[in-house]
């Protein structure tokens, strides 16, 4: 299975489906990587918050796959944000992961209060600049958050991972990034936190009508919007499941009525939220 990517406004792609980590541990997680490359996975997104970069690196030592046919994704919290503290914070994470660089690196939240992300940033951009990271961007930024990063360094992140189903369709934000030449990467994209996106009897009608299952059809949803979605599975089969794509459309009328299920107010607050 060999899933389709994304240029990026740096020149580099992004594989379209990625596997998210969270909530795997070490061991958890190695295991699964094995798998999914496997499959046909070659996008693997996890975080330092997450406690898993150890179990990451030995599963994509242990997958065989060349590193320059993986897209590797971390992010660093607010642990990491201003002073140039991301730059222990790449380089902790380079060595739980066992690699020379990463293929992207994201601000895993804004903190507004803080004050920090712009020059976190800024940081981000030197480290770029090092070959420790291809890639920049950013994580659960909201458009005031973006338009003052770029507004005060002048480099635009190339991705922004913003929680995003269809409870939660985040309309302002993917427009924002539209607007400004950013990819928007999909985490939680079949819902989760109490979202049971599955469930919905309009989904489980549209996965009748085009022979997938649920989580086919919310996973195609994304895919087919120009979305970078990342699921995540511990489970051979659903991870099978969520690869396997590729092979159907839904119609204009399937993703309306699929976007007809947005929740108002639903999903996190960035401005409120965050670590």
């Amino acid at each position: 299975m060999t899933v389709p990517s994304i240029t990026l406004n740096d020149g580099f792609t992004i594989p379209q489906l990625g596997l998210g980590t969270w909530p795997l541990d070490d061991a958890e997680v190695a295991s699964v990587i094995e798998t999914a490359t496997g499959l046909g996975y070659r996008h693997i997104d996890t975080a330092a918050k997450y406690g898993n970069e150890k179990g990451v690196g030995a599963g994509i030592a242990a997958s065989g796959i060349a590193r320059d046919e993986l897209f590797v994704t971390t992010k660093l919290d607010g642990e990491f944000q201003g002073n140039d503290r991301a730059i222990a914070g790449l380089e902790g994470s380079l060595s739980r992961l066992g690699l020379d660089y990463v293929d992207l690196l994201l601000i895993h939240w804004p903190l507004p209060d803080r004050g920090e992300f712009v020059s976190t940033w800024r940081t981000f951009v030197a480290l770029q600049e090092r070959g420790l990271v291809r890639s920049i961007g950013v994580s659960n930024f909201k458009p005031a958050h973006l338009a003052t990063l770029i507004a005060e360094t002048g480099v635009t992140p190339a991705v922004n991972q913003i929680q995003l189903n269809p409870f939660v369709l985040r309309h302002d934000e993917r427009a924002a990034n539209a607007a400004a030449g950013i990819v928007t990467e999909s985490w939680s994209p079949i819902g989760g936190d109490g979202a049971d996106v599955l469930a919905s009897p309009v989904i489980a009608a549209v996965a009748e009508e085009v022979g997938k299952t649920p989580g086919q059809v919310v996973l195609r949803w994304h895919v087919q919007q120009g979305l970078v979605a990342i699921p995540k599975s511990a489970t051979a089969s659903r991870l099978a499941d969520n690869i396997a794509i590729f092979d159907f459309t839904l119609t204009d009328e399937q993703v309306a009525a699929i976007d007809a299920l947005a929740q108002p107010d639903a999903g996190v607050d960035s401005d409120k939220s965050g670590h």
